[in-house]
């Protein structure tokens, strides 16, 4: 295997070794070691050639301080590589043995209400700890400099889906690491402190460093957004100091390992920043059923395409270190199961977004813990099954096609602003109830999915030359630099889009002192926000639906009366289309040479613009007055996106079925999947040859439930 230096982080970016990763997450700690050659052998049987290892056993790497054992590993690396299997390891930082926090109870996380994590779960040490991070060092280097000649360890992954389980901590250790972290922030100035957080706003000002606090929920009332923002700044950078002190020693003990991190969520962790400059590239565990109970999706196959087009616009093509293999659980939820050929399918829809390696977590479910439902490739009984057939099918599959697909980028016609750790956070401190840039954006991305427009996303700072519209969903922070970027997408042909609230903050959090939007995008769009308001949600019959409750912080059913102050129904047509508005209205002013593209058709804004056009050299700015509905999204298209050329890659595409493309140097490959139970025929399908079948498609697919085909042109 060869790894190249990476490139630069972008969407556009390819993965930088020349294997398609493909496997299991293994753990044979976790059964008799009379289990393991008949594991290897099925692992080899079935197409795989790489296992991953070692992320909870640090117990086991080291029994008692500084006593190292590596025999059980050793053994277990050594039978895999003798049937062609190698191995990525873990630094096993998630979970450290009891013996480190009985000793350095220090270490231990503190919730914000002041209580200790103790010994049972995971990730309960807190990464901001001076003493954990000494001993996440220790236990790396002894691992490294163990396998630094050990010719089957091609790779490592840095602890285990940081954050997940918990970001914050408000221990003493974490709150002097945070006044530190702020002194190195404002340069030892206390006033520049005071001025960017608004010390003068309900008395916050503080006399020096050391009187600030980590910043605590409902404390008892809301706190400065400049001290929260800047609160989860610091732990996104002590997140990447403290997987930064891995990589150098991993780097420095064997140049040739790849490094990545496997994503599990996207609390307090900032991949456009040192963490993911560190890395070769980014794994993303990926559950769809899970992603989608949890998020109240629109279905786990637009859930799963989603999150793995956010994936990848943090840092480019990824591998999915753990690709849902069936039911899954912990004790207090589970998912649905995967149908027979679902598996498979879900597998090739991370292929088709960007994955170029998938491992099915996990080899064989555990027998005990806190996941003794969570299903593997194997049964509990040590039986392959259906499971063990769509592994192997798929694992075969991309062996075969491993050449074709690495190399290649994900087509995307409409972008959409994403991968800004800034404005995840600005959203955050100061939400009023108004939907998140994510939950805003998901809208568009869920439109564009049914309608097979190529739709992905995109940070301002990439490549804009290959789409044909970019959508900024009220991003409160926009960075002047932006502006030419976009201004130039324009220039040459591209339709930006943006929405309300854009431009209203600096990186502060303070409100600009011109009117919205700001940062150069008033200029650009033609337009300025003169006034705004709130709107209800879709189908709500009030503003709040809750209110804390200051007695014992629960919240209550709201206790605002439904007057028609929170009942005002607002209206605006597009085109033919009048609907409902929703969240958030604007009044707009426009400037000479702005056109109204879509107008409020009630109450006090009736006749005025609540959408505007402008031309900018070859394209058009177009600025939204609300906030995105299903119904907006589906009446932008003829008005926005296909006047741009942003047009269905296979028109009238059956429900259910769904459409992806990659492209390299000569060639595009067109992934067509049936995320549906039954069979379907698709037409319209370009010509070219299916490299699953190796048969020619001549423009009609007949996909059977749950199938899967891949058309290469070129």
């Amino acid at each position: 295997m060869l790894r190249k230096a990476p490139a630069p982080l972008s969407v556009w970016r390819p993965i930088n070794i020349d294997r398609f990763l493909l496997g299991a997450p293994h753990y044979p700690e976790h059964v008799d070691e009379t289990f393991w050659a008949r594991d290897a052998q099925r692992l080899a049987d079935a197409g795989a050639n790489t296992v991953r290892m070692g992320e909870f056993a640090w117990h086991l790497w080291e029994p008692s301080e500084g006593r190292f054992c590596f025999d059980l590993f050793d053994r277990a690396i050594e039978g895999l590589a003798e049937r062609g299997i190698q191995t990525v390891l873990c630094t096993p930082t998630a979970t450290p043995p009891r013996w480190l926090t009985v000793n350095y109870p220090e270490v231990l996380r503190v919730d914000g209400h002041g209580r200790v994590a103790g010994h049972g779960s995971r990730q309960h040490a807190d990464t901001t700890s001076p003493v954990f991070r000494a001993h996440s060092r220790r236990i790396t280097q002894a691992m490294a400099d163990h396998y630094k000649t050990n010719p089957h360890v091609i790779g490592w992954q840095t602890d285990n889906e940081l954050n997940t389980t918990a970001s914050e901590s408000h221990s003493p250790s974490a709150r002097l690491a945070f006044q530190i972290w702020l002194q190195g922030r404002y340069g030892h100035d206390i006033a520049a402190l005071n001025r960017a957080w608004g010390g003068d706003f309900w008395a916050l000002a503080y006399d020096h460093f050391a009187q600030i606090d980590t910043p605590r929920d409902m404390a008892p009332g809301f706190l400065a957004p400049g001290h929260v923002q800047d609160y989860h700044r610091f732990l996104a950078d002590a997140t990447a100091a403290f997987q930064h002190d891995q990589v150098e020693i991993l780097r420095a003990a064997q140049p040739d390992w790849f490094i990545f991190h496997n994503l599990g969520g996207l609390t307090d962790i900032d991949f456009r920043g040192t963490f993911g400059r560190d890395l070769d590239f980014i794994g993303f565990d990926i559950y769809p059923m899970l992603y989608d109970e949890f998020r109240r999706g629109g279905g786990h196959a637009a859930t799963q395409a989603a999150y793995l087009d956010m994936c990848r616009a943090w840092s480019g093509n990824f591998i999915v270190p753990e690709q849902a293999s069936g039911f899954g659980s912990q004790p207090g939820f589970s998912t649905l199961n995967p149908e027979p050929g679902e598996m498979r399918r879900m597998a090739m829809t991370s292929v088709a977004r960007g994955a170029d390696g998938v491992m099915f977590f996990r080899w064989r479910p555990a027998h005990f813990g806190a996941e003794i439902y969570w299903m593997g490739v194997i049964d509990h009984d040590d039986q392959p099954r259906r499971r063990y057939a769509e592994a192997a099918q798929f694992f075969g599959e991309m062996n075969r096609l491993a050449p074709e697909i690495l190399g290649t980028h994900v087509r995307m016609d409409v972008g959409i602003a994403g991968a800004d750790f800034d404005n995840q956070g600005a959203y955050k401190t100061y939400a009023m109830g108004l939907p998140s840039p994510h939950e805003d954006a998901v809208i568009l991305h869920r439109y564009c999915y049914h309608a097979a427009i190529a739709c992905g996303f995109i940070h301002p700072e990439d490549d804009l030359s290959p789409l044909k519209v970019l959508y900024v969903p009220h991003w409160v922070m926009w960075k002047p630099e932006w502006t030419p970027r976009v201004a130039a997408f324009v220039a040459a042909g591209g339709t930006l889009i943006v929405s309300a609230m854009t431009a209203t903050r600096d990186s502060d959090n303070h409100i600009h002192q011109s009117l919205a939007p700001g940062a150069g995008l008033a200029e650009l769009a033609g337009v300025q926000v003169v006034e705004f308001g709130r709107i209800a949600a879709p189908g709500a019959t009030g503003l709040f639906p809750s209110w804390p409750d200051r007695t014992n912080g629960a919240h209550v059913p709201a206790q605002v009366p439904q007057a028609t102050s929170a009942t005002r129904s607002y209206h605006h047509s597009i085109g033919n289309s009048d609907f409902k508005a929703a969240h958030l209205y604007e009044a707009l002013d426009m400037a000479p040479g702005t056109e109204a593209l879509g107008i409020w058709s009630n109450r006090f804004l009736k006749g005025t613009p609540s959408a505007t056009s402008r031309r900018h050299g070859a394209g058009r700015v177009i600025y939204l007055g609300t906030y995105l509905t299903e119904e907006l999204a589906e009446a932008l298209d003829p008005v926005a996106l296909a006047p741009a050329g942003a047009v269905p890659l296979i028109a009238a595409l059956p429900e259910g079925v769904e459409v992806s493309v990659r492209q390299g140097p000569g060639r595009a490959l067109w992934f067509i999947t049936n995320t549906a139970d039954a069979p379907v025929t698709v037409t319209g399908v370009p010509q070219g040859v299916d490299l699953l079948s190796d048969q020619p498609c001549s423009g009609v697919l007949t996909l059977q439930a749950y199938g899967c085909a891949i058309i290469k042109q070129g």
